[in-house]
C-alpha cells in the first residue's frame, strides 16, 4: 500500500496528539515533517525516536511553518493537517490557501478521530480564546469535587518545551517536581494551582500513556484545555468559558467556535468588568448555535494581598503571558486591580532586554504592562532583568503563580488574584451534582 505523504502544522501540542491517537501506528500515512510556529525553540529539532513508533526509527523532523511550500513541493507531500488553536477562521484559511496554491490537500482533523476515551467520567473545562477564565473555573469544579470527597486527577493541555521524550508522561504532585521538570513560568501558572490544593496534574506529550496513568488514581478526570483547543479525551460534560471582552470571537476563531458548539454548559465570565450589550452578544450567539447549552454567568473575582501597599502608586503591572499574546488582550487582572487603587501605571518598553523587547515590539497592543514570558532560563533571566531595570514603587502580579519564587526582584511585588464567582444559579455546583448523580 502507497502511504500518503503528509505534514503537521503544528506548535508543539495539538499536533504531537494527533500524531498519537491517529497516525502514530496507521500504515496509510506518512507524516514526512511537522511544522512549528507561535512557541520558541522548537523548529529545527525532531519529534523523537521514542515516541514516533515502528513507522519513523529516526523520528520526524520539525521546521519552521514558514518553509511550508518548499516543503510541499520538495517531499512531495499530499496531504498538511493543521492542528494548533486560538488563531481566526480567517488565519486558518490564510494557511489553507499556501497550502493549495503549494498542490496538496488542507485537513482539519474531527474530534471523533483525535479524542481519547476513558474508563472514568471526564469533565472537560475549555475556552473561545485563551485568557477567558478557563483556569479559574477549572480550579473551582476541583475545589468542589474534592469538598465531596471525590479523588480527581487533572490533565492538563500540554506545553512541552524541553526534551521530547523525556517530557512524554510528566506528573506534578509538589513544588519540587516543577524544578526537577525544569518548567517555564507558561507551565508553572497553570500547575501550581492544583498542587497548592493537594491534587495531582498530569501533562506531557505522549496522551494515552498519560490517560492511563491518571486513571489509575482518580474517581474523575478533569481536563484542562488550554489555548482554546478542543479536548484531548472525550468529556461526559463538556464546559465552555467565554469572555465577553472579547464577543464575537465564538463565532471568529478556530477552534473556539467548535467548542462552542459542543458546550454542554457555557459559562460567561468576567460580568462584573464587562458591557452588558457584549454579554447579549455571546447569549444571542448561544441560542443560535447551541441552544441546549446551559448558560452560568460569573464574576472574575478580583482581590489583592496588600492592597495598601500599592494604593496610588506608581507600579508595574506583570501579567498573564498568553492572555496578552496568544489571547489578544490589552489588559489583565493586573492591569484591573491596579487601576481600582488608583495606581499609575509604568510603560515597561524603554527597559525591556533582549526576547522581552522583541515580545513588545511583535505585540504593540501590549501598553503600560508586562507579560510574564519565560519559556526557559534566558528569557526568565531578561524577564527580571527587564523588571529590575523599571523605576516604579512596586510590582502589581497579576499571573496565577509567585514570580517572587522564581525571580530575584529589587522592589516589592503585591500578588493579584482571580476566582470564578457565579451569579445565581444554575451554577457550577447545580451541573457537577447533576454529573456525580448520571455518572458515579
Amino acid at each position: 500500500m502507497k502511504r500518503k505523504k503528509v505534514i503537521i502544522m503544528g506548535a508543539a501540542g495539538r499536533d504531537f496528539h494527533n500524531f498519537n491517537a491517529y497516525f502514530r501506528g496507521n500504515p496509510r500515512y506518512n507524516i514526512v515533517a511537522f511544522t512549528a510556529t507561535q512557541i520558541p525553540n522548537i523548529a529545527g529539532r525532531k519529534y523523537p525516536k521514542e515516541l514516533s513508533g515502528r513507522f519513523y526509527p529516526k523520528g520526524i523532523p520539525i521546521y519552521p511553518e514558514e518553509q511550508l511550500p518548499k516543503l510541499i513541493k520538495d517531499l512531495h507531500v499530499e496531504e498538511v493537517v493543521f492542528a494548533y488553536s486560538d488563531v481566526s477562521h480567517e488565519y486558518v484559511m490564510n494557511r489553507c490557501s499556501i497550502v493549495n496554491a503549494a498542490g496538496a490537500d488542507f485537513k482539519l482533523m474531527g474530534t471523533d478521530y483525535t479524542m481519547l476515551h476513558s474508563e472514568k467520567p471526564v469533565i472537560s473545562v475549555c475556552a473561545v480564546r485563551t485568557g477567558c477564565g478557563k483556569s479559574q473555573t477549572s480550579r473551582k469544579i476541583v475545589d468542589i469535587l474534592k469538598k465531596k470527597g471525590i479523588k480527581v486527577a487533572a490533565v492538563r493541555h500540554p506545553m512541552p518545551y524541553g526534551n521530547l521524550a523525556d517530557q512524554a508522561v510528566q506528573r506534578f504532585e509538589k513544588y519540587e517536581d516543577l524544578v526537577e521538570n525544569k518548567c517555564t513560568i507558561e507551565e508553572m501558572e497553570e500547575y501550581e494551582p492544583y498542587i497548592e490544593r493537594g491534587l495531582v496534574v498530569y501533562s506531557g506529550v505522549d496522551y494515552p500513556r498519560i490517560l492511563d496513568k491518571a486513571e489509575k488514581e482518580a474517581d474523575v478526570i478533569v481536563w484542562d484545555g488550554g489555548n482554546n483547543d478542543t479536548p484531548f479525551i472525550k468529556p461526559d460534560m463538556h464546559i465552555v468559558v467565554t469572555d465577553p471582552h472579547r464577543a464575537g470571537n465564538e463565532k471568529t476563531y478556530y477552534p473556539g467556535e467548535t467548542n462552542f458548539r459542543m458546550a454542554d454548559a457555557i459559562i460567561i465570565n468576567k460580568m462584573d468588568t464587562a458591557d452588558l450589550k457584549n454579554v447579549k452578544i455571546i447569549l444571542d450567539h448561544a441560542q443560535e448555535m447551541n441552544p441546549k447549552a446551559i448558560i452560568i454567568k460569573a464574576n472574575s473575582k478580583i482581590t489583592v494581598d496588600d492592597p495598601a501597599s500599592v494604593k496610588g502608586k506608581r507600579v508595574l503591572v506583570v501579567e498573564d503571558g498568553p492572555t496578552l499574546t496568544h489571547g489578544g488582550m490589552t489588559f489583565g487582572a493586573g492591569v484591573v486591580a491596579a487601576q481600582r487603587l488608583g495606581c499609575e501605571l509604568v510603560n515597561p518598553k524603554r527597559s525591556a532586554v533582549g526576547s522581552i523587547k522583541k515580545i513588545l515590539e511583535k505585540y504593540p497592543h501590549l501598553q503600560n504592562l508586562l507579560p510574564a514570558m519565560g519559556y526557559g532560563k534566558k528569557q526568565m533571566k531578561e524577564l527580571e532583568d527587564t523588571i529590575n531595570k523599571i523605576g516604579c514603587d512596586a510590582v502589581v502580579v497579576g499571573t496565577p503563580i509567585n514570580l517572587e519564587r522564581l525571580l530575584k526582584v529589587n522592589k516589592p511585588l503585591v500578588r493579584v488574584r482571580y476566582d470564578l464567582e457565579e451569579i445565581g444559579k444554575p451554577n457550577l455546583t447545580t451541573i457537577l451534582n447533576a454529573f456525580i448523580r448520571k455518572h458515579m
